[in-house]
This record gives C-alpha cells, sequence and structure tokens, in this order.
C-alpha cells in the first residue's frame, strides 16, 4: 500500500484525498508499496530543478526522483513526483482535453518512472503509454 505525502505548493484544485483517489487506481494497475511524495509547483521551481538534475534549462510538466532505483539507498520511500500545474493547463489547451485528465496522465507517468518504467526505447514507450493511458481512462471512467 501507497502512502502519500501531498504537497501544494501553487494555486490549484486538487487535494490529498483527491489525489489519494487517483492513486486507488493506479495501484490496480501496479502493485507497490512504500511512501510517496506528491509535490504540485510553479514554473520556476520546475524549472529549477529541470535544470539542476537533468540539465535543461526549460519548465517540464512532471520529474521524477526515484529513491530505491539503483538499490543503494535503503528507504521505504519510493521517491518523489514534482508536477508542474501552470504546464498542465498549457499542455491540456494545447492537447485539446480537460486540465484532470492531463493532470492523472502527468501523475500516472511520473508514478511509472518511479517504478522503473522508461519510454527512451519504442517497445518500452508502448508498454509504458499503455499502461498510462490504461489509468487514465480507468479513473476519467
Amino acid at each position: 500500500m501507497l502512502s502519500l505525502d501531498f504537497n501544494k505548493r501553487v494555486k490549484c484544485p486538487w487535494t490529498q484525498s483527491e489525489i489519494e483517489k487517483i492513486f486507488r487506481v493506479i495501484e490496480k494497475k501496479i502493485k507497490a508499496s512504500g511512501d510517496l511524495e506528491i509535490n504540485i509547483v510553479g514554473d520556476k521551481e520546475i524549472k529549477d530543478l529541470n535544470f539542476r538534475y537533468r540539465g535543461k534549462n526549460k519548465v517540464t510538466d512532471v520529474l521524477a526522483f526515484a529513491w530505491q532505483e539503483d538499490g543503494v539507498i535503503k528507504t521505504n520511500s519510493l521517491g518523489q513526483i514534482y508536477i508542474c500545474y501552470p504546464q498542465i493547463v498549457r499542455q491540456a489547451k494545447e492537447f485539446k482535453v480537460k486540465i484532470k485528465e492531463e493532470f492523472v496522465r502527468m501523475l500516472a507517468h511520473g508514478f511509472l518512472h518511479i517504478m522503473g518504467h522508461d519510454h527512451e526505447k519504442k517497445k518500452e514507450a508502448e508498454i509504458m503509454f499503455k499502461i498510462q493511458e490504461e489509468i487514465v481512462d480507468e479513473y476519467l471512467n
């Protein structure tokens, strides 16, 4: 079972209970247990993190930091997910989807990265995006 620590540093409609509902859907697809930190941030914070940890000096939608990825850190913490709410709003408009849909998609995307999924290779991307969209569909329907 997942234990969530929810931090909201920008104005947005999401609450801890709503985030927990999303993760109940996610847990049906991916069995996981441990602590997970979810951070809803603005453009400046995500841009700073993206530059510091990925060398990219631009705003991004989601960043995921997996703490158990290399097996060196022995902790109950699975990691941290940072979601840039202003970027989610922009992307929803760009992709012509509801903000809620894009938010759930990026939260699922970040969690899949935490759990070791990647989209660097075509086959890995197909698997990851299939699970991601199944989570979005199940949550919204």
